[in-house]
C-alpha cells in the first residue's frame, strides 16, 4: 500500500435527535473524495468513537467502506475492507520503548490489515525518538506513522533522514503539514481537510511538483485555518464550520465534548472566507 496524499480523518455527523446521520456521513465522505482527498480514516479521534456505542461505530465503518469501494480510495481503519489499521501508541501506561515494540510486534503478526503507529505523545504519555520509530517502522506489517508530537522536533527531522523501506510518514499536526511534506514527509492525515479539501490538496501536489512558491503561499493561507479550527477541543470547531456551511445537519458532539464557542465558530468561519478568496 502506498500511504501518499491527503487522507481525512471523518467526523462523526449527528442529527436533532442525537443520533448519528449516516446519510450526512455518506454525503460528506463523498464530497471529500470528489475534491481530491487520497483516501478517508474512520472512528479516528475525529470520529468521537469513545462516545459511539458497538452498533453506531460499525454502521460509521459500513458507510465509509461503501464510499471508498464506490471511488476505489483506501480506507483507514479496523475493518476488513480497510487497506490499513491506525494504531495508537499504548496510552497511559507508558510502557517504554521496549514495551512499545514488543506491543507493535504482537499486534502485527495477529492484525488482520497492516498497521500505521499513531504516535501522539500529548494523549499518551509516551515518547518515541527515531530510532524506536524506525525499529517498528521496519516491522512486517507496519506500514506507516501518524506523527502527532505537536512539535516540529528534531526526532521526525531524524526519522525523514532515513525512515525504514515502505514506511509512510504522515503529518498529524496539521499545523506542520507544509514543512514536513518539505522534509519528505508522504502525507497527512489531516482534519483540518474536512474544510477547503481541494485546497489541502493543492498544497500537498505543489510540494510533489517541485513548486515551493505555491507551496509556502499555500501554507500561509492554510496555517491560519487549521490553527482555527483547533482553537478548541477536535472536533468542535470543524464541525460548528461544517454545520455553518450546510454541509451537515447539527454541530452538535457528545459528552464529554461540549460545542464549540460562537467566537471560536465565527473566527474559523472567517478564516475560511479569506483563505477561499486567495
Amino acid at each position: 500500500m502506498n500511504l501518499t496524499g491527503v487522507f481525512v480523518p471523518m467526523i462523526t455527523p449527528f442529527d436533532e435527535s442525537g443520533a448519528v446521520d449516516y446519510s450526512v456521513l455518506e454525503d460528506l465522505a463523498s464530497e471529500i473524495l470528489e475534491a481530491g482527498a487520497a483516501g478517508l480514516v474512520g472512528l479516528g479521534t475525529t470520529g468521537e468513537p469513545s462516545s459511539l456505542t458497538a452498533a453506531e461505530r460499525d454502521g460509521v465503518l459500513r458507510v465509509l467502506a461503501r464510499v471508498c469501494a464506490r471511488r476505489s480510495a483506501p480506507l483507514i481503519a479496523d475493518h476488513p475492507q480497510a487497506v490499513a489499521a491506525l494504531s495508537l501508541v499504548p496510552p497511559f501506561v507508558r510502557p517504554g520503548a521496549e514495551g512499545v515494540v514488543a506491543h507493535f510486534t504482537a499486534l502485527a503478526a495477529a492484525g488482520r490489515v497492516p498497521l500505521i503507529v499513531y504516535h501522539v505523545p500529548p494523549r499518551t504519555g509516551q515518547s518515541l525518538d527515531a530510532a524506536t520509530l524506525r525499529r517498528i517502522g521496519a516491522l512486517d506489517r507496519v506500514i506507516g506513522v501518524k506523527y502527532a508530537t505537536g512539535a516540529l522536533d528534531a526526532d521526525v527531522v531524524a526519522l525523514l533522514a532515513g525512515p525504514p523501506p515502505g514506511f509512510a510518514v504522515l503529518s498529524g499536526d496539521d499545523v506542520f503539514l507544509s514543512p514536513l511534506l518539505a522534509l519528505g514527509a508522504a502525507g497527512g492525515i489531516l482534519a483540518s481537510a474536512h474544510v477547503a479539501t481541494d485546497r489541502f490538496v493543492a498544497l500537498f501536489d505543489a510540494w510533489q511538483a517541485g513548486d515551493p512558491a505555491t507551496a509556502r503561499r499555500l501554507t500561509h493561507e492554510l496555517t491560519p485555518l487549521s490553527a482555527a479550527l483547533f482553537a478548541e477541543p477536535n472536533p468542535t470547531v470543524i464541525k460548528a464550520v461544517l454545520h455553518a456551511q450546510g454541509r451537515i445537519g447539527t454541530p452538535s458532539v457528545r459528552l464529554p465534548l461540549l460545542p464549540a464557542s460562537d467566537a471560536a465558530r465565527e473566527h474559523a468561519l472567517g478564516v475560511a472566507r479569506l483563505s477561499a478568496l486567495s
